[in-house]
């Protein structure tokens, strides 16, 4: 679309690049922070610059963190002897609103995808092994995605996890097949949490 300004344009050229938002989204989004006074348009581009700058990796679990270590894994009352592994920060959040699991996560950071080139490697599957090394741990709860590629990562990190000798639990599939955590309702990922069963009898014969 041509505009009357290049400037406006700029600003709904790189707000059409987030995802879920078109131009014309962008375009409304661009116009009403024109319509702000000043000092809110300022208030929204610092949270912005202070988030890509600031915000960090919690060197415990890999969820995103203010600080080094995030609030849940510094919270005292988590039972430090099961952790929760899912694909990124939206399945914690899903997960905590059920208040069903009291241990601690670790996120992957996205599944195994060969398609897109998405190996084991390219994920915090390192620091999971490490922490379960460490020792302390006696479940690991994997929570990730009924999809095609949620299993291959499930198969493989209990393959791998079955080195250290913790047990494997999944999740109870409650959840459609080809569904993501933070799409599914509260009551439902809850009951899938409290009526995880041992990995083996998840995989079908």
């Amino acid at each position: 679309m041509a505009l009357s300004s290049q400037l406006l344009e700029n600003a709904v050229d790189q707000l059409a690049t987030l995802p879920g938002i078109g131009r014309r989204t962008a375009m409304r989004l661009a116009l009403d922070l024109l319509r702000r006074e000043p000092h809110e348009v300022v208030r929204f581009s610092e949270a912005v610059r202070r988030l890509r700058e600031e915000v960090r990796y919690c060197q415990e679990c890999c969820n995103i963190s203010d600080r080094p270590v995030c609030d849940i894994c510094a919270d005292p009352g988590r039972d430090r002897s099961m952790i929760c592994v899912v694909e990124d920060i939206r399945d914690v959040i899903a997960i905590e609103n059920t208040r069903q699991f009291k241990g601690l996560y670790h996120v992957l950071g996205g599944i195994i995808s060969p398609l897109d080139g998405i190996g084991p490697e390219d994920l915090h599957t390192r620091e999971l092994f490490a922490r379960v090394a460490k020792g302390g741990i006696a479940e690991v709860v994997l929570a990730l995605g009924a999809t095609l590629e949620g299993d291959t990562t499930s198969f493989y990190l209990h393959r791998k996890l079955g080195e250290h000798g913790v047990q494997v639990s999944v999740i109870a599939r409650g959840i459609s097949i080809g569904g993501d955590l933070e799409q599914v309702d509260e009551i439902t990922l809850g009951r899938s949490i409290a009526d995880r069963k041992p990995y083996e009898q998840s995989v079908r014969r």
